[in-house]
């Protein structure tokens, strides 16, 4: 497994990511930002990750709209998509992630049938770049989020794969351990987030190891699955800002290394 972190698209993060030690970086080009502004900066990019010796892990879009309430495939976002495995390509990164929204005009067969669909044309696309495709457990305007929908979904597509984040999972009252422990054969990318929750509600996303879950058993479970890919640190709180947050994530980093058997 390697150890990276999700940070903004700009030649200065691999250098951030290099300081501390870690070997890739993610991107989140989410809904609002043009994915062209983003090709535009690959070749930035690219010069900073042989510059520096950091990868990049992994590009995803949250929060788009990629289903018509027709239950059609949204054209402008599914171009979207495109350029970002395009990216992905160029950058050598293994994984493009997106998640599909609920149209509720729609059953949710019909629903299901719909991301399929659209995700059968991703996995076509990123099959002939070398790039695989994942969904998000976040529920972030997607309903991929939980064992019903993998079984309709991922068990109709075989190779499409699962980003994971155990936070999301806890918050929704989710066993998150029993979801690795049953899908984590699947996982192509995970995010390492804390999370804590009191009296039932959402307190706050510390840095990982200073919070509830339980981080010892979450690995013992990718081992146990065999994951070897990619653990993206997620700065994620609004507490853990500034310094605190630069301390929060040097803590993590420390963690999760220990947690890697390297230290």
């Amino acid at each position: 497994m390697k150890l990276g972190i999700i940070a903004d698209p700009k030649a200065e993060s691999f250098d951030y990511a290099a300081g501390l030690g870690l070997s890739f970086l993610e991107f989140c080009i989410n809904v609002g930002t043009p994915a062209g502004e983003f090709a535009a900066a690959v070749p930035e990019l690219k010069a900073a990750g042989a510059r520096t010796g950091v990868g990049v892990g992994s590009i995803g879009r949250w929060g788009s709209d990629r289903i018509a309430k027709d239950g059609s495939i949204i054209e402008e976002e599914l171009q979207a998509a495109y350029m970002l495995i395009d990216a992905c390509q160029e950058l050598g990164c293994p994984v493009f992630v997106c998640g599909a929204n609920y149209v509720e005009e729609l059953s949710y067969y019909e629903n299901a049938r719909a991301s399929i669909a659209f995700f059968t044309l991703l996995l076509d696309y990123g099959r002939a770049r070398g790039v695989r495709i994942a969904t998000y457990n976040c529920h972030w305007n997607s309903y991929i989020v939980d064992e019903t929908a993998w079984k309709l979904i991922h068990g109709h597509l075989p190779e499409l794969g699962i980003k994971y984040d155990p936070s999301h999972a806890r918050y929704a009252g989710q066993n998150y351990l029993k979801e690795m422990a049953d899908w984590g054969h699947r996982f192509l990318h995970v995010h390492i987030k804390g999370s804590v929750i009191i009296d039932g509600k959402r307190f706050d996303d510390p840095p990982a190891g200073l919070d509830q879950t339980d981080w010892g058993t979450f690995m013992a479970i990718l081992y146990g699955v065999g994951y070897a890919g990619g653990l993206s640190i997620e700065p994620h709180s609004d507490t853990w800002k500034g310094e605190l947050g630069d301390q929060g994530v040097r803590f993590t980093v420390d963690y999760m290394n220990r947690l890697l058997l390297r230290g």
